[in-house]
């Protein structure tokens, strides 16, 4: 028996990241499978049926749409449920997977998804390759929730990881497309432009934004008229602008609301919290640490999710993932450690079947209980970079910034 374990520890410590790659493709396989032969879905009682794999659907008739001159904005009750929420540029390039066959290109999408988070977290430097594996396994779960409905959550967590490890390599043109992609995506992605005081080059890091920002921008052109392209951002910046004021999400807004019936304070929530996320900056003497540094991106990781006013349940791994990196990227210690396990029962096992389904529906869901850790951990986060004092930079830790 001690043979066998010490032989798997072994195992374990010498192909950590091989495994949990193994892992990952996994996941997208079986989600995959899950939803091709998972047959039809309703989204309301006695309402159509639709393909389990709703949003894929979504996505991937955005770009026929497109071709075809439609407001992809309004609803197609004939074909899928709710809106497509994404840029024109995302519904082009989603012409990538749009033309296979749905079991390919939603087999694809899936490991994009994944995919783009791995190897975000294996490109992250000064961790080590099990700190890196078990960030990934805390964000596991989380991230077959989010394929399995075929989102898009797993891909903007690692465009913004992504991101952040391209930054620490001076990679600026690269590391720039990431987070314009991810604001074409989701428009929260935007924040990630945090990284960038922490940098050297700064008018070369703005040039490579613009150049991107106006790529993205005017890339449909390719398939439809500039009087199109104008209509159809008006129709995305209205449909942005209803669905704010219409949501609360599983956010700290929404349990501003179910809690305390605070509705009404949904835009000083949100002020607030980005008063809270720019305040640590005052810190400038700190940017060459890379604790402070890559604490930012947990921080941006997190926020993204908590201030979302439409997060759900399938947005959370991009919490976890931030949770992960915050928790692996320090020295261990108790408090943190109890956060992280509190973290992972409340966000990953709370909506899952080992919880009585009477709890996740009278309580987990409608009280936002999935949340309230990452509220907690971002708060946590906030205040040790305003507090903690880190370790002098060193030659490996300022070379990012020199």
């Amino acid at each position: 028996m001690s043979l066998s374990k010490s032989n798997l520890l072994q195992t374990w410590r010498s192909k950590n990241l091989t495994i949990v790659l193994i892992a990952y493709i996994l996941i997208a396989v079986i989600a995959t499978a899950q939803d091709i032969f998972g047959g039809l879905k309703t989204y309301i009682p006695g309402g159509p049926a639709y393909l389990r794999y709703n949003n894929f659907r979504i996505f991937k008739l955005s770009f026929y749409h497109l071709l075809q001159g439609k407001d992809i904005y309004q609803l197609f009750p004939a074909e899928h449920w709710d809106l497509y929420k994404y840029s024109p540029a995302f519904a082009l390039c989603f012409g990538i997977l749009s033309w296979m066959p749905d079991s390919i290109g939603l087999l694809l999408w899936n490991l994009i998804n994944s995919l783009c988070l791995f190897f975000g977290i294996r490109l992250l430097p000064d961790l080590s390759n099990e700190k890196k594996s078990w960030i990934l396994l805390f964000s596991l779960l989380e991230m077959l929730l989010s394929i399995q409905n075929t989102q898009s959550n797993g891909l903007m967590a690692g465009l913004i990881v992504l991101a952040f490890a391209l930054a620490e390599r001076s990679k600026y043109a690269w590391s720039t497309l990431c987070i314009v992609f991810s604001f074409y995506i989701k428009i929260y992605g935007i924040l990630a432009l945090v990284f960038y005081l922490f940098y050297p080059g700064k008018l070369r890091l703005a040039a490579w934004t613009v150049f991107w920002m106006v790529f993205f921008a005017a890339l449909p052109l390719l398939v439809i008229s500039t009087h199109q392209l104008g209509f159809l951002y008006h129709s995305w910046l209205s449909l942005l602008l209803n669905d704010r004021s219409a949501s609360m999400g599983t956010s700290l807004m929404g349990i501003m609301d179910t809690w305390f019936h605070l509705a009404s304070w949904k835009n000083t929530v949100t002020v607030a919290g980005v008063i809270l996320f720019v305040l640590p900056l005052v810190h400038y003497r700190q940017y060459m640490d890379y604790t402070y540094r890559i604490l930012y991106l947990a921080s941006v990781l997190i926020w993204m999710v908590i201030f979302n006013h439409k997060a759900e349940s399938p947005t959370f791994v991009i919490v976890t993932a931030g949770i992960g990196i915050w928790y692996f990227s320090q020295r261990r210690n108790t408090i943190n450690l109890i956060l992280l396990i509190l973290s992972f029962f409340l966000i990953s096992m709370s909506v899952s079947d080992l919880v009585p389904a009477p709890i996740r529906n009278n309580i987990v869901r409608p009280y936002g209980i999935k949340a309230v850790m990452g509220i907690v951990v971002w708060f946590k986060i906030i205040y040790e970079q305003l507090t903690l004092r880190y370790r002098p930079p060193t030659a490996k830790s300022t070379s990012a910034t020199t």
